[in-house]
């Protein structure tokens, strides 16, 4: 009987052993209810974010896309429709989240991890695109804004748009200088004029036909028009950047918590 007794124990104690103790939901530090939490926080911040990279890209194209244009490659408009991108994203994304968050349906958080991968690759893409872009922007300028300027002036409604809006923002005229209106095809055709009249220094009708400096502005156009694409492309990297952070925490806790919640239905 005692030796019956102990085998019926020892039965017992491994079957104890096998059963596997069912998975809490605030098991440890890194819980699921703790995982929620957090993800409920980072989807506020994750909105506003969004918002904000948002606002960043429709700015520069509704303040700067009248001077695309003059730019010898559409980088830069193009970085920009990224962020409006990443930024238009953020809404439905935090929709996404917090009815996954509710419901703790597998799918839902997994297409969220996934979209917020997806954000993640187009903010960096586009601050990493305007860096780079930063650096290479003043020598494509310095080699084809001149010809730009003498080529296409008077025969481009939207580079003649453009060079006009320029001459009057920056207060100057020409690539260079005034005298490169004389060697330009719109020269040709308005022979009475020895500058368009939005290089004067009070724009009136036919006021180029004077270039005394009284009258007009002798210096340049395109220093201050590269330091002007320039600064606006190190803010774009710098939003691209530093917004780009932002995704990769939610994908980790989302991460997590799919694979907690997993456990849990298992």
């Amino acid at each position: 009987m005692a030796e019956e007794k102990k085998k019926d124990a020892s039965t017992l104690l491994t079957k104890k052993k096998k059963i596997k103790p069912r998975k809490s939901r605030d098991a440890d530090c890194l819980s699921i209810n703790f995982l929620k939490c957090v993800l409920h926080i980072f989807n506020v911040i994750y909105l506003f974010a969004g918002v904000g990279v948002l606002i960043v890209g429709a700015w520069t194209v509704a303040t700067r896309h009248r001077y695309v244009a003059l730019l010898p490659s559409p980088t830069f408009p193009a970085i920009s429709y990224l962020l409006i991108a990443a930024g238009a994203l953020g809404v439905p994304l935090a929709a996404l989240g917090c009815c996954g968050l509710k419901t703790e349906n597998r799918t839902s958080l997994l297409c969220y991890t996934y979209f917020l991968l997806i954000t993640f690759i187009l903010e960096c893409g586009a601050g990493g695109l305007a860096y780079h872009y930063e650096v290479a922007v003043e020598e494509e300028l310095r080699t084809q804004l001149n010809d730009t300027f003498i080529m296409n002036y008077a025969l481009d409604v939207d580079v003649t748009n453009a060079v006009d809006d320029m001459q009057i923002e920056f207060k100057c005229c020409g690539a260079s200088g005034y005298s490169e209106w004389r060697n330009s095809a719109w020269h040709a055709h308005e022979p009475r004029l020895l500058v368009p009249d939005s290089c004067c220094r009070t724009v009136t009708a036919r006021c180029g036909a004077r270039d005394h400096p009284s009258n007009i502005y002798h210096h340049g156009c395109a220093r201050q028009f590269t330091e002007h694409i320039r600064e606006r492309l190190i803010i774009l990297a710098a939003v691209g950047v530093g917004m780009s952070v932002v995704p990769v925490f939610g994908f980790l806790f989302s991460c997590l918590l799919y694979v907690k919640i997993k456990h849990v239905a298992d």
